[in-house]
């Protein structure tokens, strides 16, 4: 680990962006009518608690690191940021997790103007298939951000611009977006998250399925969004972490064990279940 290089950056206390408390995720298609028969599931393993009682506050304008082993939980409270669990008909989850104040799980927030607002990108690059304009312009469209075809060329242009894509594939935008390489993909994809004008950009393990060079370009990218977005990476490489977030949580079995300054998660951890992680012992 001696070769890991910690991102220097100023680390100002800023706004708080994504509040998330008490927040527990289960698994298990058990009907359970009072809360109390909650714990007495898990017991009986009818029920997987897979996150247990989380509690952070995720800044703005910010790059934040989820790390942890594989299992850890890391990508399901990702999932919960977006209300993207809510399409696992086994899961449920339990809490408060408020953006801006807002509670995202009230009854009355509709998740698809929900996820307008916190865009997601996924592993594994995965473009439509439609052209590289008709995938940026996808949301707009449903969204009705654009009054008119100059307003959404404006919109692609900008989007392809902060996808750092624009100049690679201005002349070809009629070109289908599965034809692009593995990382001109990845950013095809961070484009169309940020073209509904999001507040948020939450990225699971965006790098996993790149080559190094593919791999650089999207860090540098992060870097470069989170002047303007709040940024979530779930990431499998402690490398990683270190180079793009200013702050960094490490999960394990579920547990929110720490969350800090990535300088100090990796020089100097509280917890010694942290410092077993970054030293390679678990994991």
């Amino acid at each position: 680990m001696n070769d890991m290089r910690i991102l220097e950056r100023d680390v100002d206390t800023k706004e708080v962006k994504i509040a998330a408390k008490n927040v527990q995720v289960y698994y298990g298609d058990v009907r359970i009518v009072k809360p109390e028969d909650v714990a007495k599931a898990v017991e009986d393993k009818r029920l997987t608690h897979a996150i247990k009682n989380v509690n952070v506050e995720i800044e703005d304008k910010t790059v934040t690191a989820f790390i942890g082993p594989s299992g850890c939980g890391k990508s399901t409270f990702l999932r919960c940021i977006n209300r993207m669990n809510d399409t696992i008909d086994v899961c449920r989850v339990v809490g408060d997790i408020r953006i801006d104040g807002e509670d995202i799980y009230d009854p009355q927030v509709d998740p698809v103007q929900l996820r307008a607002k916190v865009g997601m990108v996924f592993q594994k690059p995965n473009p439509f298939p439609k052209s590289i304009y008709d995938n940026v312009a996808y949301g707009p469209r449903i969204h009705g951000l654009a009054k008119n075809k100059a307003e959404l060329d404006d919109i692609v242009e900008q989007s392809l611009r902060k996808g750092a894509l624009w100049e690679e594939v201005k002349d070809r935008l009629q070109s289908p977006g599965t034809g692009l390489s593995g990382g001109q993909q990845q950013r095809l994809c961070i484009a169309r998250a940020v073209a509904t004008e999001p507040e948020v950009l939450l990225m699971d393990e965006p790098c996993s399925a790149l080559d190094p060079i593919a791999t650089a370009q999207v860090e540098q990218l992060i870097d470069q969004l989170s002047k303007n977005y709040s940024v979530v990476i779930v990431t499998h490489s402690m490398q990683q972490a270190a180079r793009v977030s200013q702050k960094t949580a490490f999960f394990h079995l579920g547990d929110l064990v720490e969350y800090g300054e990535t300088g100090q998660i990796f020089t100097k951890p509280e917890d010694p279940r942290t410092e077993s992680y970054i030293t390679g012992r678990i994991g």
